[in-house]
């Protein structure tokens, strides 16, 4: 099995993306798996670019997104993609869009393919905290999570019908919050590449679905 997990680069005022940092120290091999670690652009367009060149040059069984989302503080493993692009920043080519749809003909939304129940018991098992999240945003981490998506339903090379796709956000790191409020939630990076880890274990791994209620109130 071939498990291609992206990262994106640092963007906004950071100078430095947890995501990447994470992805970049997984083992080359996890639970049997071949890791095929991908740095992306946090730019709409050209990380789909990129995505869709690693997708026929490595043809994964499954693929995970990592992204940062500064505020949270567990992991939290995406369950849906909306198909619009509206942009709170500018990406790092300076694109702003609004209200823009993804793919004009694609569906909605797609849900992840991933075992987000399964990944998000193994991760706390690992002892780090973890969640299922409803909503991915509508900036490039959510944009890279529905192009995925759309790769696979689509058939687009390097795919499969048994393709897996998702998304998992994780929190800023702790250097990332000496200059913002002191109850803003961090994670060591060590603790985030584990959880990673804990992750890629849940999606290789037979049998590890699971119905446990994950669901929100409001």
């Amino acid at each position: 099995m071939r498990v291609l997990i992206t990262g994106f680069e640092p963007f906004g005022d950071e100078a430095i993306n947890p995501a990447w940092e994470a992805v970049k120290r997984l083992p080359d091999t996890i639970s049997g798996a071949s890791i095929v670690k991908l740095l992306v652009p946090t730019a709409f367009g050209a990380c789909g670019a990129i995505l869709y060149e690693a997708l026929e040059r490595h043809a994964p069984d499954a693929i995970v997104g990592v992204g940062q989302a500064g505020g949270r503080c567990d992991l939290s493993v995406e369950r849906v993609a909306i198909n619009v692009a509206d942009g709170r920043i500018p990406d790092n080519e300076g694109r702003l869009p609004v209200d823009e749809p993804i793919q004009p003909d694609g569906p909605a939304a797609y849900f992840s393919t991933l075992p987000i129940k399964a990944i998000v018991a193994r991760v706390r098992r690992r002892g780090v905290p973890a969640s299922v999240s409803n909503s991915a945003g509508t900036y490039v981490c959510n944009y890279l999570m529905y192009l995925a998506l759309h790769a696979v339903a689509t058939g687009r090379p390097g795919t499969g019908p048994g393709t897996l796709a998702g998304f998992v956000h994780v929190p800023y790191l702790p250097a990332q919050a000496v200059d913002k409020p002191a109850t803003t939630p961090t994670m060591p990076v060590e603790t985030m590449a584990a959880a990673l880890e804990a992750a890629v274990e849940a999606i290789v791994e037979p049998g590890g679905a699971t119905t446990a209620p994950e669901g929100t109130i409001c």
